[in-house]
């Protein structure tokens, strides 16, 4: 370039030559600039060092190319005029964003024939496809193929990630080309590792995942009992939502498709989805309950619950109309900031176990932001094992601070029950207290009555003597009278009887004027409409005759009142010309009738007689003012009660 401006800026001699001279330069600085974002600094082949125990491609090491058609096979690829389209990574791990596009890596391994055993590990689980081009001996390219959307015993090895054996038969350099399709976006994580290193790194991973996974069943068991001990819903919630982390992270790290469902790649596409789904749903729920929003914030309640209906919603579009949206997965920090936000609100108003819970949903909201850092790409985050499985390691976090709060609320229940446990023993003592004093006083007036009584006894008992010394002298004098008292009863029975004759009437000569229940009825009737209608259910005064015998029926609500009703002879169960002998009877005599004798004159069991013999004399006592003066027909004014 440098000889070109020199050429251009020498002594100009003729005006044609100098134009040539600036179009040939012009076209040059285009060409340069047009060319110089492809020139590609030269690939660095990785050496294989048995003494390594595991390498991760990047920067110099992997060259990438988009083909956007997604149409290019590996003969156009690897054709030298396809070589300079091929750039070195600009990212420290190369990314997949364009669900459209096809993405080729070139590696270059420099191998010798005492490395020992070697394989590739794509870290990504997600990747739907992946093809790997090894050129043979006899010039031709060998393909081989892996990825979520095959079956997982497709695959060379069977370990949750995507695995390549290295063939040991070749030496020098050997140049392998990688060509990745996928719907989600993916993290192209390539790591040569030795076989051995890479038996020993499996065997700790799987067992941190087995003590992952079994944390999660010691806290789905504990909020199980608790369940079970307290019976309120919100551990039941927890419970559920702990199984549904559960599931998103065997389904998000390979170990589900491995050993759950290995011949459905479909299902394993979704699986994370839906898993994420649930625990979004029983997490919202479980903070409801546990903060008592509903009680407490009831504008957060709403918000919460308008937001599920949303993300259920969004989570049936997911999954009826385009599995790809389940990609999404940033949504998740709004729960989170809800929760948080809400955790945060009901702490300053108090309720100190939300504390704990606080201090989980931030280290969850810590692990998504670490994990929206990573997709998108913002800073440098050098692969570890705390960046691979910060989220994991928040969701322990949390499911341990959470368990924490949810012990400090059995405590506080507890407390709260203790002190409702010692307000009523405190209540119990003071009513013990109480009944002591009462039972004493009670005996002290036992006391007092007993001594009263005996001393009525001693002065009854001194009058019984003087009673039997002049019973003495009564029989006596009885002895003397008994001619004259034969004579006297005898004048005074027929005295009695003139006179009850004279003021009351028999039975039979009372039923010749109420023969039958109409007469009763009828007379019934005259006597309540001199006293006037008047709704008992509504007040109102007009009526119409009703369906019964000289029944009314309310002109304004309908309401139907009988004869009987509102009379001493309601609910009666003997015959109402009966009944009204024996309350005219039983008036006549001022209820000194016995109810033997009513049996006897009605025809009508004793006992039936005597209940209504002491129902008619409590109402004539509560009465006594109004009877008073009213004379022979005083009865009927007895009839209505």
């Amino acid at each position: 370039m440098v000889l070109f401006i020199y050429f251009y800026l020498s002594k100009p001699n003729k005006p044609k030559l100098n134009i040539l001279k600036s179009i040939f330069v012009i076209l040059f600085l285009y060409l340069y600039v047009l060319l110089l974002p492809k020139v590609s600094v030269a690939q660095e082949p990785v050496r294989i060092d048995k003494a390594v125990k595991q390498h991760i491609f990047s920067y110099k090491e992997i060259d990438v190319f988009e083909d956007r058609t997604g149409t290019l096979g590996i003969d156009e690829v690897s054709s030298p005029m396809r070589n300079s389209v091929f750039a070195s990574s600009r990212t420290f791990i190369p990314k997949t964003t364009n669900s459209k596009s096809t993405y080729w890596y070139r590696i270059k391994l420099q191998e010798t024939s005492d490395t020992g055993a070697f394989l590739l590990e794509f870290y990504d689980q997600t990747i739907d496809d992946i093809k790997i081009y090894q050129l043979g001996t006899t010039g031709n390219f060998q393909r081989f193929e892996f990825g979520a959307q095959l079956d997982f015993k497709q695959r060379q090895v069977h370990h949750k990630n995507f695995t390549f054996n290295i063939p040991r038969k070749y030496s020098g350099i050997q140049t392998y080309y990688i060509a990745i399709h996928t719907e989600q976006p993916a993290a192209v994580m390539i790591v040569l590792k030795k076989t051995n290193w890479f038996i020993q790194y499996g065997l700790r991973e799987y067992m941190l995942l087995g003590l992952l996974y079994g944390m999660i069943l010691v806290f789905c068991l504990y909020n199980l009992v608790m369940f079970f001990a307290v019976r309120q819903k919100q551990y039941l919630y927890y419970v559920l939502y702990n199984l549904s982390i559960g599931l998103y992270e065997i389904s998000s790290n390979g170990t589900g498709f491995q050993y759950l469902w290995p011949s459905y790649p479909g299902w394993n596409e979704i699986a994370y989805g839906v898993a994420l789904y649930l625990a979004v749903t029983f997490s919202m729920l479980f903070a409801r309950e546990f903060l008592h929003l509903k009680h407490k914030v009831p504008f957060l309640d709403k918000i919460i619950l308008g937001y599920l209906i949303l993300r259920t919603v969004f989570f049936l579009l997911c999954l009826f109309v385009n599995n790809h949206w389940f990609v999404y997965k940033f949504i998740e920090v709004i729960p989170v900031l809800l929760a948080l936000f809400s955790g945060i609100y009901i702490l300053r108003k108090g309720y100190y176990p939300a504390r704990f819970f606080v201090a989980g949903y931030s280290f969850i909201l810590l692990g998504i932001l670490i994990r929206i850092i990573k997709v998108l790409n913002v800073g440098k985050m050098p692969f570890g094992p705390l960046n691979f499985y910060s989220l994991s390691f928040c969701l322990i976090m949390e499911m341990l601070f959470v368990t924490f709060a949810i012990g400090d609320n059995i405590r506080l229940l507890k407390k709260k029950k203790e002190k409702a446990q010692r307000r009523i023993i405190k209540e119990l003592e003071s009513k013990q207290a109480l009944k002591d004093k009462l039972n004493s006083e009670l005996e002290q007036k036992v006391v007092l009555r007993t001594r009263e009584v005996l001393e009525k006894s001693e002065i009854i008992e001194a009058q019984n003597q003087e009673l039997l010394e002049q019973a003495e002298e009564i029989r006596k004098m009885n002895e003397l009278l008994s001619i004259d008292n034969t004579i006297l009863k005898k004048n005074i029975s027929e005295v009695t009887e003139a006179r009850v004759m004279s003021k009351i009437l028999s039975y039979d000569e009372f039923i010749k004027i109420y023969p039958d229940n109409d007469a009763c009825y009828r007379f019934l009737s005259e006597l309540k409409q001199k006293k006037g209608f008047e709704c008992k259910k509504c007040g109102h005064t007009e009526f119409y005759t009703g369906h019964g015998p000289y029944s009314k029926r309310c002109a304004a609500c309908d309401y139907e009142e009988s004869v009987i009703n509102g009379t001493i002879f309601q609910n009666s169960r003997i015959p109402l010309n009966k009944a009204f002998y024996m309350v005219y009877i039983i008036y006549a005599t001022k209820g000194k009738i016995s109810s033997y004798k009513l049996a006897e004159t009605l025809d009508v069991r004793q006992a039936t007689c005597w209940a209504n013999l002491n129902k008619i004399r409590t109402i004539m006592l509560e009465r006594k003012k109004e009877f008073k003066g009213a004379g022979e027909d005083g009865w009927n004014k007895l009839v209505l009660t």
